[in-house]
């Protein structure tokens, strides 16, 4: 969830499902990721406030046969439910439920994570946005090697005028599977976006997701992961969250083509204000 203000109409919505349309996974190799495909900005839930979000990720081409007893990716649709609900100005927890719909029909049921985060207050007057999670959960061994995982997720945005810039230098681990045996510890995630307002309901941008391996030590570049997102967002209101792209993956271990939409609403609290 990147928690922020929107602004414009909701016919809008017509055009970015069209544009994103118009373009054509992600952990290790053996796993069948892209449950949560999202760069976060640092703003929390306000106080009271609850947002429910749905994030649509389908890999339009990815792997076609099973690696190491994970389902093949291709043209599986990921659905996830994400509830977040603010506690104070700098403190929320989000609550996230995998499933998985096959290409042979069968819907399932994938696992389970949940996020707590904070921020540095406002009255700090810092020169950027900075704030910190912590996502621990489970999935089940047929969509991942790794049936635990833990991530850590620093991150720091800005928004200079009509452009916005979010950096997420996460760093992710196996608590319970093949990670663990392979003693990969804690691995090097980075996540970033630019964007840009072209109008007041329009924000244009560009996403970058990777996956270099452990920290001590990165994997070759060929198993590396690199997925490039042009995305939009639409602002459609303080309580809407709209983002949706198309991924591009640069390297043999990441999917090839992949499809996602992030719709989210916040009910309670006090409407966000504009912070992008």
């Amino acid at each position: 969830m990147r928690p922020h203000g929107h602004r414009g109409a909701l016919a809008a919505a017509g055009v970015g499902i069209a544009l994103s349309l118009s373009f054509l996974g992600l952990h290790r190799a053996a796993a069948q990721g892209n449950f949560e495909i999202q760069v976060y900005g640092s703003e929390t839930m306000a106080p009271g406030a609850t947002m429910i979000e749905l994030h649509s990720n389908t890999a339009l081409q990815g792997t076609t046969r099973s690696e190491a007893g994970v389902r093949p990716t291709n043209h599986a649709a990921h659905e996830t439910i994400e509830i977040t609900y603010g506690f104070t100005p700098w403190f929320e927890t989000g609550f996230y439920v995998f499933t998985s719909i096959q290409p042979d029909g069968g819907w399932e049921w994938v696992g389970d994570h949940i996020r707590p985060r904070i921020r540095a207050p406002e009255e700090w007057h810092l020169p950027v946005g900075l704030s910190l999670s912590a996502e621990i959960g489970y999935q089940r061994r047929q969509y991942s090697t790794d049936t635990w995982t833990l991530e850590l997720r620093p991150i720091i945005d800005k928004q200079i005028g009509t452009w916005y810039v979010s950096f997420n230098p996460v760093l992710d681990r196996s608590l319970h599977g093949e990670g663990v045996k392979e003693g990969r510890g804690f691995e090097f995630s980075p996540n970033a976006k630019v964007s840009y307002d072209v109008t007041k309901t329009i924000s244009a941008g560009i996403e970058y997701y990777g996956a270099l391996g452990p920290i001590s030590g990165f994997d070759p570049p060929r198993q590396q992961q690199h997925l490039i997102f042009p995305v939009i967002d639409l602002n459609l209101g303080p309580r809407w969250e709209f983002n949706a792209g198309i991924g591009f993956g640069l390297t043999r271990s990441t999917d090839t083509y992949l499809l996602k939409v992030i719709l989210g609403y916040r009910f309670g609290g006090a409407p966000a204000e504009p912070s992008r």
